[in-house]
C-alpha cells in the first residue's frame, strides 16, 4: 500500500460519523479534483474554487447517490492542497461505496489526523493551532470550546511569535558581539538585556501558570463530595445532576467506591465525585473505598465537605485538617440538614476561612446557591486575556524555557560572556519553537496526529 503521509498522494476519508442524515467525504491532494471528476456526473477540471456542484456519483452505470460536490483550490483550502468535499446521504452503505470507488480511482485512505497534518506541513496552521483543532472537536463545555477556539485562531501563536521575535533580536545582538570579541564591544546593554529577559521569563511563567486552570477547564473541574457516612453525599450528588445516580440509604457505609457524574454550569464542566464516607472501619472493602476516597480528594480542585450533625468547631477543624488539602485546592463547607440544628454560629466561625453554605440535600434547598458558588470559585482563576495553556506538551516546554531564561538572567547578572548567555537564549528559542512547530520531529508529529479522528 502507498504511504498516505506522502504529500504527493491524494487521500480520502469520511469526515462525519455514522448515524447522521448527511455524510461528508473529503479528498485532498494533487489528484483530488481529477479523481472526483471520474465518478461525478459533471465536469470539474475547470471549475473555480469555492463552488458547489449538484449531480450524481456513479460506479459505471450504477448510480450510488445524488450529492453536492464542493471544490477548494490550492492553496486556499484547509490543507493548502486541492480539496474536494462530497456531501452525500448519511447511509453507512453509501459512504463505504463512495470511499471504495474513490480509492479504486487512485485515492489513498487517510490516516488519523492526516488532513490537519498536511495543513501544518503546508503552512496553513502552526502546530499549536493544529492541536487546537483536536481540542475543539473534543470540547464538551463552553470553557473548553473558548480555549480551543482562541488557540486555533492564532491568539496563543501570536503571543509566542512576539516572544520569539524579541529573543531573536537579543541573540542577534549577543552573537554580533562575538564577531567583535577582540575589540571588547557590547551591542546589548546589559541592564536593558536583563530587563528584557526578565519580562519574557515572567510571561512564560504566567502562561505556564495558566496550565492548571486550562487543564481543569478542558477536562472538567473535579469536585469531591466528602464527609462522614450518612452525611448526605449521595443525596447531594443526585440533586446536583438531577437524577438518581447514586444509591441513597440510611445504612452507614453504603457507598464503598466513588461514583462520578458530570454537569455543565455556565459553560464550565464539573465532574462530581461521590466518595465513600470517611470513618474508621474494620470492613476491608469499605476501608479500600476510603483509601480511594483520599486519593480522589488529593486530585480534586474543589472539595465539598458535608457536615450533617451539630459538632463543636474544634471537631470540624479536625475534619478539615484530616483532608490534608494543598494550597491550590479549595474547600466549600456545607452544613446539611441545617433545619435540624442552629448553624449560625458555626457559619460565622468558618466564613473567613472558606465559603460556607447551609443546604438541605434531600429537599434541594440551597443547591442552586451551591451551583452559583461553584461557578464563582472557578471563574476567579480565568485570566482576563484568555490566553490559557491546556496542553501538557506546551506546559512542559514553557517550564523548560523559563528555566533557561533564569540561567540567562543569572549569567547577565554575573557578567558571563556573550556566548554563554546566547546559548541559553537559543535554548529558549528551541523550547518555544517546539510548541508552534518551528522545531519538531516525525515522532512528535506522529504522536500528536495519531490522537485525531480519521477525516480531520
Amino acid at each position: 500500500m502507498q504511504n498516505s503521509t506522502n504529500n504527493h498522494t491524494t487521500i480520502a476519508a469520511a469526515a462525519t460519523g455514522p448515524g447522521g442524515a448527511i455524510a461528508l467525504i473529503r479528498l485532498s491532494g494533487p489528484q483530488a479534483i481529477a479523481i472526483a471528476e471520474k465518478v461525478f456526473s459533471k465536469p470539474l477540471a475547470d471549475a473555480p474554487g469555492y463552488t458547489v456542484h449538484f449531480g450524481t456519483i456513479a460506479d459505471g452505470e450504477r448510480i450510488l447517490d445524488e450529492v453536492l460536490v464542493t471544490l477548494f483550490r490550492a492553496s486556499k483550502s484547509y490543507t493548502g492542497e486541492d480539496m474536494v468535499e462530497i456531501s452525500c446521504h448519511g447511509s453507512s452503505y453509501i459512504t463505504r461505496e463512495i470511499l471504495a470507488l474513490l480509492i479504486r480511482h487512485g485515492a489513498v485512505p487517510a490516516t488519523a489526523g492526516e488532513f490537519t497534518r498536511r495543513a501544518f506541513l503546508n503552512g496553513k496552521l502552526d502546530l499549536s493551532q493544529a492541536e487546537a483543532v483536536a481540542d475543539l472537536i473534543a470540547s464538551e463545555s463552553g470553557a473548553a470550546h473558548r480555549i480551543a477556539l482562541n488557540q486555533m485562531r492564532g491568539g496563543y501563536a501570536a503571543e509566542l511569535a512576539g516572544l520569539r521575535a524579541e529573543l531573536l533580536h537579543i541573540t542577534s545582538l549577543l552573537e554580533l558581539e562575538l564577531d567583535f570579541s577582540e575589540e571588547d564591544v557590547e551591542f546589548a546593554d546589559r541592564s536593558e538585556l536583563e530587563r528584557l529577559l526578565t519580562t519574557i521569563r515572567n510571561r512564560c511563567r504566567a502562561l505556564a501558570g495558566s496550565f492548571r486552570t486550562g487543564n481543569v477547564l478542558k477536562n472538567g473541574v473535579p469536585v469531591a463530595i466528602v464527609g462522614a457516612p450518612n452525611a448526605g453525599k449521595s443525596t447531594l450528588l443526585n440533586r446536583l445532576v438531577g437524577e438518581e445516580r447514586a444509591i441513597v440509604s440510611d445504612i452507614a457505609g453504603t457507598t464503598r467506591d466513588f461514583i462520578e457524574e458530570s454537569l455543565t454550569l455556565e459553560g464550565i464542566r464539573f465532574r462530581f465525585i461521590d466518595t465513600a464516607g470517611l470513618r474508621h472501619t474494620d470492613d476491608e472493602i469499605e476501608a479500600l473505598g476510603i483509601e480511594r476516597t483520599k486519593e480522589r480528594i488529593s486530585r480534586s480542585t474543589l472539595i465539598l465537605l458535608l457536615v450533617s450533625e451539630p459538632l463543636p468547631p474544634s471537631e470540624i477543624e479536625e475534619r478539615i485538617r484530616s483532608l490534608q488539602l494543598s494550597d491550590d485546592q479549595r474547600l466549600i463547607l456545607l452544613f446539611n440538614k441545617s433545619d435540624l440544628w442552629d448553624t449560625a454560629l458555626l457559619t460565622e466561625k468558618f466564613a473567613s476561612a472558606c465559603p460556607v453554605l447551609s443546604i438541605a440535600a434531600r429537599t434541594g434547598e440551597g443547591v442552586e446557591a451551591l451551583k452559583a458558588l461553584l461557578i464563582q470559585s472557578v471563574e476567579t482563576d480565568i485570566p482576563d486575556d484568555s490566553l490559557i495553556v491546556s496542553n501538557i506538551r506546551h506546559y512542559e516546554a514553557l517550564l523548560h524555557a523559563s528555566e533557561a531564561l533564569d540561567r540567562a538572567i543569572a549569567g547577565v547578572a554575573r557578567g558571563l560572556p556573550a556566548d554563554l548567555i546566547s546559548e541559553e537564549v537559543r535554548q529558549v528559542l528551541h523550547y518555544l519553537g517546539t510548541i508552534t512547530g518551528e522545531i519538531t520531529t516525525d515522532d512528535i508529529l506522529g504522536n500528536i496526529f495519531s490522537k485525531f479522528c480519521i477525516g480531520k
